[in-house]
This record gives structure tokens, sequence and C-alpha cells, in this order.
């Protein structure tokens, strides 16, 4: 049976996993929009095309720490937890990055009022720091943890058939 005591685990956990939560409660506030005249309408993480895959990756980098540390999962011995966290935390983090740029914005109005506006909201921006304090977490984790990355480590050779 699996056991989770947020007490027991260290500042950088907490705030790894702690950073998986928040990045799932981004995913449904707007990550997009646009305002006419006091009328406006915005589409959450979860349809802003690819950058709901960056969050779920931020996500997912708590989750498997937190699942992790309660010992509820294992994982396999060439990729140690370390390197997992911080490879899914970055890789989340760039996606919601690309998102961000990649979103158009704009605005204009007649006679130097503006009437109408368009482009990221509060939600992407909220993903963006969460994504970028959690992948410098893990970072720090993974330096650390000494772990190697994967394909650092060595592996012994079989032994040859001579005869």
């Amino acid at each position: 049976m699996a056991e989770f005591d947020w007490k027991r685990l260290s500042r950088q956990d907490q705030i790894v996993i702690g950073a998986g939560l928040l990045g799932f409660i981004a995913l449904f506030l707007p990550w997009y929009g646009a305002s006419v005249i006091g009328y406006s309408a915005s589409v959450s993480g979860w349809s802003t095309s690819y950058g709901w895959l960056g969050g779920l990756l931020i996500v997912a980098a708590g989750a498997v720490l937190a699942l992790w540390r309660a010992k509820a999962i294992k994982l396999p011995q060439s990729v140690g937890p370390a390197v997992l966290v911080f490879g899914l935390s970055l890789i989340g983090t760039v996606i919601v990055i690309l998102r961000w740029i990649t979103l158009p914005k704009g605005g204009g109005g007649v006679a130097g009022l503006a009437t109408y506006s368009y482009g990221p909201r509060y939600g992407i921006f909220i993903a963006l720091v969460v994504g970028i304090v959690q992948a410098i977490v893990a970072f720090m984790m993974f330096r650390a943890s000494h772990e190697q990355l994967p394909w650092q480590v060595k592996t012994t050779d079989p032994p040859s058939a001579t005869s």
C-alpha cells in the first residue's frame, strides 16, 4: 500500500508536486481570449491546440514524483526519478512557452479608444511561471541526485564467446 506524507517530503519535492497541481488548475483557466467593447470570450488550456500537452507534462512531472515518493510506482534502473521529473517538466515548459509565443495577439480601436483586443490570458502566464519554477527546482534535484542521463549509463559488456 502506498504511503504519502506531505510533511516528510523535502522542500524541493513539495515545490515540484505543488507546481504540478497548480499546472493542472491552470489548464482550466483562460489561456487565450478576445474582447470587443466590453464583451469577451476565452478558451482554457485544454483548447489551445498543442498547449494542453505542455501543461499535462508539467502535471505529469509532479505526479510521477509524488507516486515515486509514495512508493506507488517503480521506475526502470536506466532512468532515475530526478532525470524523469526534470525531463517532463522541461519539455512541458518548452511546449507552453512555444504555445505562448505562437498565440496571435493584437488590438485596435477607433479614435484612439481601444475597442478590441485578443491574445494570451492569465492562465497561460500561470502555466509559464509554474513550469519555469518546476523545471528549475527539478534541475536542482537532478544535480543533487548525481544521477546519470540515460545515454550516459555505463552498461557492462556481455562476455565474449571466444574459444
